[in-house]
């Protein structure tokens, strides 16, 4: 046999064992696995300015976990932000304030692998830029490298909060601002309340989002302030405003995913839904129908059924396999395996009649 056949032989033989043992999909599995996502069509900060500027509309969700970033990644959503909400819709607390940075790593990167096409960005949860501005540009590169974001959110406006994502920018990272109410400052807020009701705190939204602009800031979420409050800063800025409560007149929207898709009936999270959230369906509904159905199907024996269950041994080795138990001395188990099996058999024929 020639060198250059063996070597042939070789490569071809490489071939097939990494094709065997590295697919991510190997034939005759239990699970499928997910369909590839299409990673060419990732929306950047330059599209997003485009669309600003021929007055496009941007469209933000919140995600949390893989499935939620595959459903807005699916419905081709511009932005997908992992919201510090996350404390609040997933992990059952009344406010944004008690996740920490390590958990919403968590959420991000989850999220990282199901949502291929939107901009993703990080919030920055309390405590992770307040200190200054070396903690600010430390947490931030954190969640563009741990968290595989493409960029990262901040609230707030006060002087302390527009350097740090001066210095968030100035370390090379995309900074989306955020004005109005800022949940993280319930403390001082008093609750959550709407911001931008009398002159002093209209005029304060704007100069605070100008200063965000100023600062850097790609982009500026107004949440809950009234609509011409949003209108005036939307004017006064160059960069896109994303409104959330803000009424019609921002460059773009944003809610959040459980939110959007009526997703909690709980009382815990009707206390937290916001009245100026449109629910697009009732989801929970869905949900909490399904669960009771598989509890009664499951309580009546009826699930799962022959079509649930696809696994199948040949009567000749289940043959044997009776025969091996009943050597072990498991006569019961014997006959429940021959029971089991004769009442699959005879369920699939009256399924398939």
């Amino acid at each position: 046999m020639t060198s250059s056949l063996i070597k042939t032989l070789s490569r071809t033989l490489r071939t097939v064992t990494a094709s065997r043992f590295m697919s991510n999909v190997p034939e005759n599995t239990v699970y499928g696995g997910p369909k590839p996502q299409n990673p060419n069509q990732r929306v950047t900060l330059t599209q997003l300015k485009h669309k600003h500027r021929k007055g496009e509309a941007i469209t933000v969700v919140t995600a949390y976990d893989y499935p939620s970033a595959v459903h807005v990644d699916t419905a081709g959503i511009d932005v997908c932000l992992v919201g510090d909400s996350a404390s609040m819709v997933v992990h059952g607390h009344d406010t944004t304030l008690p996740i920490s940075l390590d958990e919403m790593l968590v959420h991000c990167r989850a999220v990282a692998r199901g949502a291929k096409r939107p901009l993703l960005v990080g919030d920055l949860p309390f405590g992770t830029y307040e200190s200054s501005t070396v903690q600010g540009v430390n947490s931030a590169v954190r969640v563009l490298k741990e968290g595989c974001m493409d960029a990262i959110k901040l609230e707030g406006g006060s002087p302390s909060r527009i350097t740090a994502a001066r210095s968030i920018v100035e370390a090379g990272i995309a900074v989306m601002g955020h004005v109005g109410l800022t949940p993280q400052a319930i403390s001082v807020l008093g609750g959550f309340r709407p911001q931008g009701r009398n002159i002093a705190s209209a005029v304060k939204v704007v100069e605070t989002a100008m200063a965000l602009q100023e600062a850097g800031c790609f982009a500026v979420v107004l949440e809950c302030v009234p609509p011409p409050v949003a209108a005036a800063a939307t004017s006064a800025l160059h960069i896109p405003t994303i409104g959330i409560g803000a009424g019609p007149f921002c460059s773009g929207q944003v809610l959040v995913y459980h939110d959007l898709l009526g997703m909690m009936q709980h009382p815990h999270h009707a206390k937290v839904t916001p009245k100026f959230c449109k629910q697009y369906a009732q989801v929970g509904e869905v949900i909490n129908k399904a669960l009771l159905e598989y509890k009664e199907e499951v309580s009546k024996h009826s699930f799962p059924g022959p079509s649930h269950s696809p696994y199948k041994i040949s009567s000749g080795d289940l043959d044997g396999f009776l025969s091996e138990l009943q050597k072990l001395g498991l006569d019961e188990a014997a006959s429940a395996a021959a029971a089991s099996a004769e009442k699959i058999e005879s369920s699939a024929s009256i399924s398939s009649q």
